[in-house]
This record gives C-alpha cells, structure tokens and sequence, in this order.
C-alpha cells in the first residue's frame, strides 16, 4: 500500500476508523443512510405516531430500591419490652404524680396516697427497665457526670434523679403520715416534674433518625402526654374509691379525645410513612389502643361513679390502651427504620417541593 492508496476516508478497501463512526452514525457526510441505532429509534417514534399513542415508554417506571435491599439507616438496638414499657411507665409516674398532688389538694386522701404509691412503683420499674436495656447499673450512673442541654438522653437521666426522691419521700409521708408538711412538698416537687418524665421520651424517640418518630417530632410530645394521662386516670379508677373518681374520669375523657385528635394530625404530618402505624403488629397495637382508651373513658365517665367494679374495669381498659399506643409507636418506629423506603422516598420528595418552589421575591423601595 503506498500513499497515494490513502483517501480521506481511509485506506482503499477498508472499513472506516474510529473517525469516521461518528458521521456515519449521524447519517454520513454525504447523507447516508443513518446508523442502526438511529434506525431503531426512528421506527419506534414512528410507530408510535402511526398509532395516535405518542411516544411508548421503552422501560418500565423505575421503583425505588435500596443497595441490595439493605435499610439506609440502623435501626434501634433497644428492646422493646425494656424501652417501650420505659415509655408506658414513666408516663403512668409522672402524669400520676400530678393527679396524685390535686387529689392531694382537694382532699382525696386515699386516692392521693394510692397515687403516690403507684407513681413511685412505676417510676421504679421504669429506671429498672432502663438499667437492663443499657446492660450495666454504672451506665445510668454515668450519664449525671456531665448535664449537657442538647441531649434529651442527658436531660432526661437527670430528670428522673431528681423525680425518683421527690417521688418516694411523697410515698413515704403519704404511708406513714410523718412530716406532712415535707410530704406536701415533695408531692408538690413530683408534680412539677411529672409532665416532664411523661415526656421527655417522646423528644429522646424524635431526636433519632428513625423516620416514623423524627417525621411525627411536633405531635409525638403530646401524644405521649394524652397517653400518660390516661394511664395515670385508668390507674385512679383501678386504685380510688368511686367517690373519689370525679376529676380521674373527667381526665380521662380530655386524654382519649387528645389522643385520637393528636394521632390523626401526627399521620397527616407523616405522609406515606403513616403506613407504618396502620399496618403490621403496630397497626394492631394503635387499633387496640384506641378502641380501649376510648372504651376505657366511656366507661369511666358513665358508670366509674356509680360501681366500684365497672370503674376498676374502666380503669384496666385505660391501662392497656395507654401500655398498647407505647408499644405500637415503638413497633412502628423500627418498621420505619428497617423499609429503607421510608427514608429515601420522604427525602426526595421533600427536596423535589423544595425545588420547584419558587423563591420568595424581595420588593426593592425606592428612597423618596
């Protein structure tokens, strides 16, 4: 082969080089017939013109999946006998040691005493179910080295050492009826920090990741505290004479009204993660709970003052529906954590509004 057998398109009798694919893809310089490539993707518009339809999808929408179905996010090693019944218990302390102060002031002594008594029961319990999930007594004690604000962990490990005392010296006053006036403060300490142990653990749950707790972090407080409070009213009807009752069964139908009006507007907040409250173990756990928190109250309010046992039953149902809505909302929150759609899908539809939301516009005056 010598130089002159050299063209512009390449040797004689050899196929084009890798300079010339890209002409004849886009139909060559003389104006060929284009690439195969190029063919094909004719024929399809084409045929989807002949047929009215417009262009046909050439592959199926795409679903979302996670890096070989693996969660995004981990989720909570807590146990949910251990954490979730820490939630139910803390609340019947704290929401207790309130109704236990106005029966205290209103002279319902044996309700209060009762109350006292099972609000330091509980928040015995609920410490000690705390200590097995961190494994080891000393780690409870070494979170009050260090008050630090910003951690709800920390905030709430020295809540409960300042309420377990206050709690068990109003007890103990209440029992034997020594130092009643240091037995009125120490009732009337636990009251103020009652509101606070009942839900300081709905901030703990928000403050993770884990999106069916983190989505709901507004309504989740609230939550928490119409269930306390109708832990602790049940637990009132249970352990209260019935002429003592009045104020438990009145609070008892303001917290399972709360309760239904709060988890509706934390579903609403959630989106496509409420499904995690409606379906599987958590969605049986919620419906339970509120067919017995409202059963529980209308009990209570129609028949609590009138028999001591279908109080006591109005009382139980309470109990449970409060023991059920802890553990449905812990059931849910690691349903959420191991359905990695949960936390991708929510993530990218709030950065697509976020997108395509227009800037708000700043109005320029002119100085006069």
């Amino acid at each position: 082969m010598t130089g002159s057998d050299v063209t512009r398109e390449g040797p004689e009798g050899e196929r084009p080089g890798r300079e010339a694919a890209p002409e004849i893809l886009r139909g060559g310089p003389d104006g060929g017939k284009p690439g195969r490539g190029a063919g094909q993707r004719g024929r399809r518009r084409g045929k989807g013109r002949r047929g009215g339809r417009g262009e046909q999808l050439m592959a199926p929408p795409a679903e979302f999946q996670s890096y070989y179905g693996r969660p995004v996010i981990k989720a909570p090693a807590w146990r949910a006998r251990d954490i979730a019944g820490y939630f139910f218990l803390g609340g019947l302390a704290g929401a207790g040691s309130v109704l236990a102060a106005g029966a205290h002031a209103t002279g319902r002594t044996t309700t209060a005493t009762a109350m006292k008594v099972s609000s330091l029961a509980a928040v015995s319990l609920s410490t000690a179910a705390l200590v097995n999930d961190l494994g080891r007594p000393d780690r409870f004690a070494n979170m009050l080295r260090v008050l630090k604000p910003t951690s709800p962990m920390s905030v709430g490990s020295w809540l409960l050492a300042a309420y377990g005392p206050a709690a068990g010296a109003a007890a103990a006053c209440a029992v034997t009826g020594w130092l009643p006036r240091a037995g009125a403060a120490a009732t009337g300490a636990a009251a103020l920090l009652g509101p606070a142990v009942a839900t300081y653990t709905a901030v703990l749950a928000a403050d993770t990741a884990v999106p069916a707790w983190h989505g709901a972090h507004r309504e989740l407080p609230y939550l928490f505290a119409a269930s306390a409070t109708a832990a602790a009213s049940g637990m009132a009807l249970v352990v209260g004479p019935v002429r003592e009752t009045a104020p438990a069964r009145c609070a008892a139908v303001l917290a399972a009204v709360a309760d239904s009006a709060v988890h509706r507007a934390a579903e609403e907040r959630l989106g496509m993660v409420a499904e995690t409250y409606r379906t599987g173990r958590a969605g049986k756990l919620l419906r339970t709970a509120r067919a017995l928190t409202a059963l529980g109250a209308a009990g209570g309010a129609l028949f609590g003052g009138r028999a001591r046992p279908l109080a006591a039953a109005s009382g139980l149902a309470l109990l449970a529906g409060s023991a059920c809505t802890r553990f449905g909302i812990f059931a849910a929150g690691i349903a959420s954590a191991e359905d990695p759609k949960y936390t991708v899908v929510p993530q990218r539809a709030a950065k697509e509004a976020r997108r395509t939301t227009p800037a708000p516009s700043v109005e320029r005056t002119q100085p006069t």
